[in-house]
């Protein structure tokens, strides 16, 4: 990575910043001034395992960071994460994520908005991009599955992705869907939902299905999974791209002494029974649990960055951590493990804990 300031008068180096960032993001600190008091609490620790000699000021990093080219970092980070963690997963979730912070009534500018390509089984990132402003995310979605190979994986997708053109994408990169069906995609939706309900209500019809149940104090939750019988009725069904089938889950949430049911339906290329396509849209929730740990974890859309390029760069070192976290948890013998903010805590307090972290994903 290149440092672009005029190298006459830097006193703290562009590598030792960027570690001390990490570092202090591992250990769930994320404003400026903390990482600063971090450092200089962990200065001789710092010095004696990176080897960094100067510690800088809240405003050396808010300048270093903001002027950092955020696709070169999320590059780099990207590839390390790939390396230390794998790819060997099956599923990839595709989710958009808006940082609040980047805009206020003193700015012009509009809200940064990063889509990520997130692996649902150990959290590493495979690419993110920032949205461009007047666009949407479904053209940068595509230009992500572009980077990757698809072969063996399966892309999970909300609705806004559930179009011919995205579908035809995967298929073409070697790859499977399951994606959400809702009212952007109208008239599909309707013949879709309609055939699988009436299929449902009809005694003659044989269903194939599936269901989990979960409990937790006094809430419970159960989740059944309808797959239609056949979409050799579907008129439309050769202008989707390696469609094979069509699925409704209905889920009933019972909370002392109220109850919803919510259905939804989502169309795929996979020919799947309905357990595994619960799976995959449970284990989709994922990096939407990624996205609210980045705001509840971090406070990320309070983050008082002025330049979007700081907080692209700040938003790729956070899952990062979150990914090393929960990968490092994961490996742990007990039953009862800690979240990943508590381990976070934990690497704060113990530096041995934060060098465990760091050196299991080596």
């Amino acid at each position: 990575m290149e440092d672009l300031r005029y190298q006459g008068f830097v006193e703290c180096k562009l590598n030792d910043i960027l570690i001390l960032v990490q570092c202090s993001v591992m250990c769930g600190l994320d404003k400026l001034e903390d990482i600063e008091e971090y450092g200089k609490n962990k200065r001789e620790w710092l010095k004696e395992v990176f080897g960094i000699e100067r510690i800088p000021s809240d405003s050396t990093l808010s300048r270093v960071l903001n002027m950092l080219n955020p696709d070169v970092i999320v590059d780099c980070v990207v590839e390390m994460m790939k390396e230390q963690l794998g790819t060997s997963g099956e599923q990839i979730a595709l989710d958009g994520k808006t940082i609040c912070a980047t805009a206020t009534e003193k700015t012009k500018q509009e809200k940064l908005h990063i889509v990520t390509m997130y692996m649902t089984e150990n959290g590493v990132v495979l690419g993110q991009k920032a949205v461009p402003e007047k666009t949407n995310e479904i053209p940068v979605v595509r230009e992500l599955l572009e980077l990757f190979n698809l072969a063996g994986k399966v892309v999970t997708a909300d609705a806004m992705h559930c179009n011919r053109e995205t579908a035809e994408k995967i298929i073409q990169r070697g790859g499977d869907y399951v994606l959400a069906l809702k009212g952007n995609q109208q008239i599909t939706h309707e013949e879709i939902a309609q055939y699988i309900e009436d299929c449902i209500a009809d005694p003659l019809i044989e269903v194939e299905t599936a269901n989990t149940v979960e409990k937790n104090r006094d809430r419970g939750e159960i989740r059944v999974c309808y797959k239609a019988p056949t979409l050799d009725w579907f008129s439309s069904r050769e202008e989707w791209s390696g469609l094979k089938a069509a699925y409704a889950i209905r889920r009933t949430v019972v909370r002392s002494e109220t109850k919803t049911v919510e259905t939804a339906y989502f169309i795929s290329s996979l020919d799947a029974p309905p357990a595994r396509i619960l799976g995959f849209v449970r284990n989709h929730w994922k990096i939407e649990s990624m996205h609210w740990m980045l705001d509840v974890d971090y406070g990320e859309d309070d983050c008082r960055l002025l330049n979007p390029n700081g907080h692209q760069v700040m938003n790729i070192l956070r899952k990062n951590a979150i990914a090393l976290h929960q990968n490092f948890i994961a490996l742990m013998p007990q039953k009862t493990k800690p979240s990943v903010k508590k381990h976070m805590l934990r690497s704060l307090i113990r530096d041995d804990t934060l060098l465990a972290v760091l050196d299991t994903a080596l």
